[in-house]
């Protein structure tokens, strides 16, 4: 592992836990070239994915751009950063184990806007106001209508 301080090669595991139920391990590293201590989360990779976007060309999927884009729809919501990292394992896994090396960004973001829907209604506007181009104001009127009628179909809890 190349330290991100001074570039050198020649690091050392200082310690190593589990993380996120244990899919994750977490590593504390040292750089034996400048004592710089940093940390590395290793993760199982099940297949490599490749994304086609909507204009037919074919990136990488890429785990740190889902988890910026949640965390913009996330922005000043009072959802735990915890059950954020949750979703987006459960996500990834949910793309790894589809049998599919290559998925649409469509496919992505209804995957996605069906975790947030469960998770933070603002954060899952949010979302689809930029994943389905919202242009005007119906159309937030509609995904308003949407979450209205599910809400409708939910139990109501009274607090006391």
């Amino acid at each position: 592992m190349r330290c991100p301080n001074c570039n050198s090669l020649d690091t050392q595991v200082k310690d190593s836990r589990p993380a996120e139920d244990s899919a994750v391990i977490r590593r504390r590293r040292v750089c034996v070239a400048c004592n710089f201590r940093f940390t590395t989360f290793e993760r199982v990779q099940l297949r490599e994915l490749t994304v086609i976007k909507r204009n037919g060309r074919r990136v990488p999927f890429d785990r740190d751009k889902l988890v910026r884009s949640l965390s913009i729809s996330l922005r000043k919501r009072p959802v735990d950063p915890e059950r954020v990292e949750t979703m987006v394992s459960a996500i990834v896994r949910e793309l790894e184990s589809g049998g599919e090396a290559e998925i649409s960004s469509e496919t992505i973001g209804e995957i996605v806007m069906e975790h947030l829907r469960g998770l933070d209604d603002v954060a899952y506007v949010r979302f689809a106001s930029v994943y389905r181009n919202f242009r005007e104001a119906k159309d937030f009127e509609a995904v308003l209508g949407e979450l209205n009628s599910e809400d409708d179909d939910r139990p109501v809890v009274v607090r006391k």
